[in-house]
Order: C-alpha cells, then sequence, then structure tokens
C-alpha cells in the first residue's frame, strides 16, 4: 500500500519562499509521477506541477519561473521549492501520486500554505 508523508507549509509573507515535500513509502520502485495541487476557499482543485517517472516536468502558468518541482529517487521524495509567494498561492496543497501500470492514485493529506501579509 503506497502512503504519502506530506510535509512542510505554513504561513509566510508575500515574495518570501516555501518549500514543501511529499515522501513516498510502500511503492516497490520509482515508475511513478507526482503532481502537486492545491485548492483555495471556494475553489476546485487545480493542478501546480508534476513530475514524471522520467524526470519531466510541468508546471501551471501561474506559477511559472516560481515554483521548482523535483523528485529524489533515492530517498522517494518529491519537493517543490515555491519561491516569491503571492497571496493568490493560498490554499490547501497536496501531492498526488499515479503510476499508469498496474494503474495506482493516491492522495497526501494536504497542507495549508498561506500568503499574507
Amino acid at each position: 500500500q503506497v502512503q504519502l508523508a506530506q510535509s512542510g507549509g505554513g504561513l509566510v509573507q508575500p515574495g518570501e519562499s516555501l518549500r514543501l515535500s511529499c515522501e513516498v513509502s510502500g511503492s516497490p520502485d520509482s515508475t511513478f509521477g507526482i503532481g502537486w495541487y492545491r485548492q483555495a476557499p471556494g475553489s476546485q482543485r487545480e493542478p501546480v506541477a508534476a513530475i514524471t517517472s522520467g524526470g519531466n516536468t510541468h508546471y501551471a502558468d501561474a506559477v511559472k519561473g516560481r515554483f521548482t518541482i523535483s523528485r529524489d529517487n533515492a530517498e522517494n521524495v518529491v519537493s517543490l521549492q515555491m519561491n516569491r509567494l503571492k497571496v493568490e498561492d493560498t490554499g490547501v496543497y497536496y501531492c498526488r501520486f499515479v503510476r499508469a501500470s498496474p494503474y495506482e492514485l493516491y492522495w497526501s493529506q494536504g497542507t495549508q500554505v498561506t500568503v499574507s501579509s
């Protein structure tokens, strides 16, 4: 059974940085992709960034140039470095594990990120 342990998050001021981590346990290998999503109050959950098993990365336009997703396959940890945070980055952030074959999908418990002056 795959489990995701998420850490990081908190309250910061605009322009500051935060780092989120998603540690994967229970996976026999690193053939999975991880996506970061966020959900603001009253809004739908939206994709933020993703990294494939091969290390290819994808970003939402709103975070390009400010957020960086990376993975450490030896530790099975995927991180999201968030720089120059804006008020509109506020929300609950989740990591999502997906493997194509056999198909598996899991969500983390979520962590609050609040950007406020």
